[in-house]
């Protein structure tokens, strides 16, 4: 089987570079006071290929991908091919040291695992990055390919979360690390944290204004973004009577009001493709002012689902279509 390479187009997000900035150099900070402290949080070379079954995969795959990238390698004791490519794989886990963590999964151990990652057959890589899933290639692949994307993985990880990867020290005891290294607060969190509370207890006011205040100060602050964009689509819809809005949107397909508030409740019922559908066919069928606030009100969507989603992907094509 040919490799698959991994795509990275769209995955970073430039206008987060300046937030995912900040995010690293206080990882590399809390890296460099590690490393003062002589490795304290620091992991040995063993601990940097592990492997993971079901019952571990949350905390050794899923909560580690929030401070290292986790390479999973998909595998079976049967797999010829396997057994060229994890030795590559591992020795190439402690030279990159801690930038990446190698995860090996035994497939034959882990059905479920396998059927949720969609392997069809192994070798199989993917990559996860602060709770997100990523296909890096499939089948037997040479070094410099595998060099490359490793490489490419490592600086998605940076420019967009902040992820410098673990502390190493050649000394430390295998198993022994209690966890990652604390990382300095910014000068944003207390704000952030304040915002959060704010929504979990369904002051959207406040958590609008909140986010606000930190983007008045940094504009680009992506995690600030994003939770304003979420803030107001909760605070909208917080008053709407949803059976009214749905009939006013049946009624009125070409009203631009009507769609926008049953895209909304749309969205905030996980029904994305029916949001984006909607607003995309009510740009068509509008001109001018209201074809303008539907537009903007479906790139506000955009930004609540995520740039880099595929439905966000598909649908900013069809928008072009539709405005083109």
């Amino acid at each position: 089987m040919q490799p698959r390479n991994m795509s990275m187009s769209g995955v970073v997000d430039l206008a987060a570079v300046k937030a995912a900035q900040e995010a690293k150099t206080k990882a590399e900070q809390a890296r460099a006071e590690a490393a003062r402290q002589g490795g304290a949080g620091a992991v040995s070379p063993a601990d940097l290929v592990i492997d993971v079954d079901e019952a571990g995969f949350e905390r050794d795959v899923l909560q580690r991908s929030a401070e290292v990238p986790v390479v999973i390698d998909f595998w079976a004791e049967w797999c010829q091919p396997c057994k060229q490519l994890s030795p590559v794989l591992e020795r190439l886990a402690v030279e990159y040291n801690g930038r990446f963590l190698l995860a090996k999964i035994d497939v034959d151990a882990n059905q479920m695992l396998m059927q949720q990652f969609g392997v069809q057959g192994i070798p199989a890589v993917f990559a996860v990055v602060a709770g997100q899933a990523l296909p890096l290639f499939q089948g037997a692949a040479g070094e410099d390919q595998i060099r490359g994307t490793l490489d490419q993985l490592v600086q998605v990880a940076e420019q967009r979360f902040g992820l410098t990867g673990l502390v190493v020290d050649p000394d430390a005891e295998p198993g022994a690390q209690a966890g990652p290294a604390a990382m300095p607060a910014g000068p944003y969190d207390a704000l952030l944290e304040a915002a959060v509370q704010a929504l979990d207890a369904g002051d959207f006011g406040g958590a609008v204004q909140a986010y606000k205040n930190v983007l008045s100060d940094d504009p680009g602050n992506s995690e600030a973004k994003l939770g304003l964009a979420q803030a107001e689509l909760l605070q909208r819809v917080q008053g709407m009577d949803p059976q009214q809005v749905r009939r006013d949107a049946a009624e009125k397909p070409a009203d631009a009001g009507a769609q926008i508030a049953a895209a909304d409740l749309d969205l905030v019922g996980g029904h994305v493709e029916d949001a984006f559908g909607r607003l995309i066919e009510t740009v068509q069928r509008t001109a001018g002012d209201d074809r303008d606030a539907v537009r903007r009100r479906l790139l506000e969507l955009f930004e609540v689902v995520g740039t880099d989603d595929p439905r966000v992907v598909g649908a900013r094509r069809a928008l072009a279509r539709a405005l083109f």
